[in-house]
């Protein structure tokens, strides 16, 4: 490994998209497949603690940092073959959407403007606005930790579900090298719209297909309006998008959640709500927060929620990592205490928990 990306005692803070967190022994910066594979076997071997980072758009660092080696993946590649794309993990993935949409191939267009790197979106499975990226996702070409070995994992073998996957659920196991995709010609035109607040913006119904450059620099927008695409000079994007999954309730959990919701706001008002398959229901994180009292722009410290979005909790410039997790205690306990429901926080926290 070449000694220029190696750091010792690095600041991790800058990144991060929360601009957070205190530094790691060691960083190193690996840019081809073979450099991943070899910063994971020496910090593995050494027994060494080992902190993946991609784009940082989903890490909560403790102000204490990282006391092990923290390795950021900056690999390279964007490989289209008909309507098949492998993406190198280190790939910016809002880049490669722009870049598919420019290719007239329909997919993953919903998912603009989402920050991070490709290898990261499996492990979350990440979604937005109608579309999740396993739906297009056919293999993951990863690390495996446990054998030694770099392995293909099947779409089926990914174990996806609601924001999360094997990958997630087994966190220590595979660092993802590569991903593919199977995308859609369908002549200039975007996948059907599933989401009702796109197809609203666009004037069309639920279901019809757009242009997709159409449907990316809506999408662009209406993130942007709840901000979500980041910008330096915004302090409303410096978060980790949203900070909250969107609870799945059994039946009767939500038959509770109603209960409680009309008695705190009376008998008219009636929570989101979502079939989500097998008798669950899924609800809106961000209408909980807001109707348990916490608003847009909520807080007096330097983290505060986003002026633009409930959902997310932002760094107004000086805050402490500390700080951030005193606000998603305050979100989390004020939303359980009025509507019994527990909310989990989406971005990874690394030396630190709610």
């Amino acid at each position: 490994m070449q000694e220029r990306h190696v750091a010792d005692n690095a600041p991790l803070a800058p990144l991060t998209t929360f601009r957070l967190g205190g530094p790691a022994n060691r960083l190193v910066t690996a840019t081809t497949d073979d450099e991943v594979t070899a910063a994971v076997r020496e910090a593995d071997e050494a027994g060494t603690p080992l902190l993946i980072i991609g784009g940082g758009s989903n890490l909560v660092i403790g102000d204490k940092g990282f006391d092990g080696t923290a390795l950021r993946i900056a690999t390279c590649g964007f490989a289209l073959d008909g309507t098949s794309l492998e993406l190198a993990a280190g790939e910016n993935w809002s880049d490669a959407v722009a870049r598919t949409v420019e290719a007239q191939l329909a997919g993953v267009e919903c998912l603009a403007g989402i920050p991070g790197s490709a290898g990261a979106t499996p492990v979350q499975n990440v979604g937005a606005y109608g579309q999740d990226v396993s739906e297009t996702l056919t293999e993951v070409v990863a690390y495996d930790r446990r054998t030694g070995e770099t392995v293909t994992l099947t779409n089926e073998e990914c174990g996806f579900s609601y924001r999360h996957s094997r990958f997630k659920q087994h966190p220590e196991r595979f660092v993802v090298l590569r991903v593919r995709l199977a995308l859609e010609d369908a002549g200039g035109l975007s996948a059907p719209l599933r989401y009702d607040q796109t197809a609203r913006a666009l004037g069309v119904g639920v279901g019809e297909r757009v242009p997709l450059a159409v449907a990316r620099k809506t999408v662009l927008a209406l993130r942007a309006g709840k901000g979500m695409v980041l910008d330096a000079d915004d302090h409303d994007t410096w978060s980790a998008g949203s900070f909250f999954t969107n609870p799945v309730l059994t039946e009767a959990e939500h038959a509770e959640l109603v209960r409680r919701v009309h008695d705190r706001l009376g008998p008219d008002a009636a929570p989101p709500a979502f079939p989500d398959g097998d008798g669950r229901v899924k609800t809106s994180a961000a209408w909980l927060i807001d109707r348990a009292g916490f608003t847009k722009g909520y807080g007096s410290g330097p983290a505060r929620i986003s002026t633009k979005h409930t959902l997310a909790l932002t760094n107004r410039g000086g805050a402490t990592t500390e700080d951030l997790l005193a606000l998603a205690r305050e979100v989390r306990d004020g939303v359980r205490d009025a509507f019994g429901v527990t909310l989990v926080n989406e971005p990874v926290t690394v030396g630190v928990s709610l």
